[in-house]
């Protein structure tokens, strides 16, 4: 058998096979939606008038079982195809939905979602595959090693068993669902590339998200589709609300059109928490006055220029939060490694502000310019954190 081989298809369990017939007629209905949202956040950039997509939270549909599976972020229909198995695995399971994401985003790192053979083992060249690695003696979709215990070639060349076996490791992991994908992943993995994991969860959420009609946007904790994650508690895609707190001011509205994120109406003394896992790149004070420096420390008016005491935060995918108007300097350095819903400081008034309030702001890219900035709204709705909730 060779990579060249029209790749034969894996045996499924049968008690596996309508979660999978279900799956993937959702991911034929859904994936406009999943390319609609990229191309909205894209768009914002330019016209901050789009629309917000609504957001579902999960949902099951009988389907046709000769249904086809599109392709999704880059990945043909046979890998989506594995990640609709992988979800499968997870339901029956009953492993809350990051787990599903965590599980995808090391599938693609580690196989790019194809159950690959390896001529060490000469018996999983005659099962079926659809590709061949040659990682010391690693095989199937998260390259797991016979050697090292996780099973037997001919398990570990079977999608569904290979999943299992993830997500038996993942479930022994005290706190899994309230780490950084890259971590958890590299908890049950053991890879020499550690960090390698996180580039993979936008796409990961993606997929997830387009299986299950927004299954990344239920609680990380939540072993149910169909209820959104509360305003509090982090989503299966890590992601909530930096302060629970009404909207006070949008995003570039045709009153403030420079205006680069949104103001969040929160007391005095709030406390405001990390969105997501990332690393802090910025903690300072940034205020003037008439070309002079001013302090952070007492409050600031609409005279002032600047954001006053605030963070900047790097997250997986590149995206870049920022938090602004710190009553006092914040309680992470740069450098520092956040979780979400880490504390990061108090609600206050400094630099350019009218009275206490978070103005927080999400950016593409990783660019701290206004090029880069998103409506923070929909950024968060479709993260499965939507702002707004007090």
């Amino acid at each position: 058998m060779t990579t060249t081989d029209e790749p034969r298809s894996p045996r499924i369990p049968k008690r596996l096979r309508p979660m999978i017939w279900t799956v993937a007629f959702l991911s034929v209905c859904c994936i406009g939606a999943v390319v609609a949202v990229v191309q909205l956040l894209t768009d914002q950039r330019d016209d901050p008038n789009q629309e917000t997509l609504l957001a579902g939270c999960g949902s099951n549909v009988e389907i046709d079982p000769d249904a086809e599976f599109p392709s999704i972020g880059g990945y043909g229909s046979d890998q989506i195809r594995n990640a609709a198995i992988i979800v499968a695995v997870g339901q029956e399971m009953e492993v809350p939905s990051r787990g599903w994401i965590i599980a995808i985003a090391t599938s693609m790192q580690e196989s790019g979602l194809k159950n690959l053979a390896n001529p060490a083992h000469p018996s999983s060249m005659e099962l079926s595959d659809e590709g061949v690695g040659y990682d010391h003696d690693s095989v199937g979709l998260f390259q797991q090693r016979p050697a090292s215990g996780w099973g037997s070639v001919e398990e570990l060349m079977n999608p569904a068993v290979a999943a299992e076996k993830f997500y038996d490791k993942l479930l022994t992991i005290d706190g899994w669902e309230n780490m950084a994908l890259t971590d958890a992943a590299q908890a049950v993995q053991v890879s020499a590339f550690p960090d390698a994991y996180a580039k993979h969860q936008p796409t990961a959420i993606d997929i997830v998200n387009t299986l299950t009609n927004g299954g990344a946007r239920v609680a990380n904790v939540s072993t149910e589709l169909g209820s959104c994650a509360a305003a509090g508690e982090i989503s299966a895609a890590g992601w909530t609300v930096p302060v629970r707190a009404p909207v006070w001011s949008g995003f570039r509205t045709p009153e403030r059109p420079t205006h680069y994120g949104v103001d969040l109406g929160a007391p005095r003394g709030t406390e405001v928490v990390a969105a997501a896992a990332g690393t802090v790149i910025t903690s300072e004070c940034n205020a003037s006055l008439n070309g002079g420096p001013y302090s952070c420390d007492v409050d600031g008016s609409p005279e002032v220029a600047g954001c006053g005491w605030y963070v900047n935060i790097v997250h997986a995918g590149d995206y870049l939060t920022r938090y602004c108007h710190f009553g006092q300097a914040p309680l992470v350095q740069v450098g520092d490694t956040v979780q979400a819903g880490q504390l990061l400081g108090y609600v206050g008034s400094s630099g350019r502000s009218s009275g206490p309030h978070l103005h927080y702001e999400v950016h593409l890219e990783a660019d701290r310019s206004p090029a880069g900035a998103v409506d923070p709204v929909a950024f968060m709705e479709q993260m499965g954190a939507p702002l707004g909730e007090a």
